[in-house]
C-alpha cells in the first residue's frame, strides 16, 4: 500500500468536530497577519487563504463584522467584498497561474460553512486539466506546494497592484 502523507491535515481532523472561536472574527484581531495567512486589510473586509484549500490560492473573503448572511450585511460591506475579490482573481492570475476560478460565498453549513454564522466568499483558482487521477481514484487532492510558499507568492503579485 502507497501512502500520501500529508501531516498538515491533523490539526483539521482533531479539531473538525470541536466548538471553535468563529476564525473570521478571532484571526483579524490577533494582529499576526502572515502566520494567520492574512493577504490584504479593507475598510470592511479581509481576505486570508483557506488553511484547508481546495487549490493553491484558494482565498476566502470576509466582512470583519460578525454576520451570518450576505443579506444582512451592510451595502459598503457588499461591494468592498466583492470588489476585493474581483481584484484579487487578477493578482491570483499572476501569483498562481490561474486560467479560471469558482467563486460562492458560504452563508449557512447546509452551503458547506464550516463557519455557518460567519458569511465569507471562496475564490478558488481553477486551471485546464487541474483534475489529477487522486482525486477520483483516492478522493484526494494533492497539493503541490506550503501555505507558506503560496502566501509569499500571493504577497509579491500584490505588489505590482495597488489594491
Amino acid at each position: 500500500m502507497k501512502r500520501l502523507w500529508a501531516p498538515w491535515r491533523l490539526e483539521y481532523v482533531k479539531n473538525a468536530f470541536k466548538k471553535q472561536k468563529c476564525i473570521f472574527c478571532h484571526l483579524p484581531g490577533k494582529k499576526q497577519d502572515e502566520k494567520n495567512y492574512i493577504l490584504y486589510r479593507g475598510e470592511n473586509v479581509f481576505v486570508m487563504l483557506n488553511a484547508y484549500p481546495y487549490s493553491p490560492g484558494h482565498i476566502m473573503v470576509s466582512p470583519y463584522r460578525h454576520v451570518d448572511r450576505i443579506a444582512r450585511m451592510s451595502e459598503e460591506e457588499r461591494t468592498e467584498m466583492t470588489g476585493i475579490a474581483a481584484k484579487f482573481s487578477i493578482i491570483l492570475e499572476k501569483a498562481v497561474n490561474a486560467e479560471g476560478f469558482n467563486m460562492g460565498i458560504n452563508q449557512g453549513r447546509p452551503a458547506g460553512a464550516g463557519f455557518d454564522k460567519h458569511v465569507h466568499m471562496h475564490v478558488v483558482p481553477r486551471w485546464k486539466h487541474d483534475v489529477n487521477f487522486m482525486v477520483p481514484v483516492a478522493g484526494t487532492k494533492v497539493m503541490p506546494e506550503m501555505l507558506e510558499q503560496t502566501y509569499a507568492k500571493i504577497k509579491a503579485a500584490m505588489k505590482s497592484m495597488p489594491l
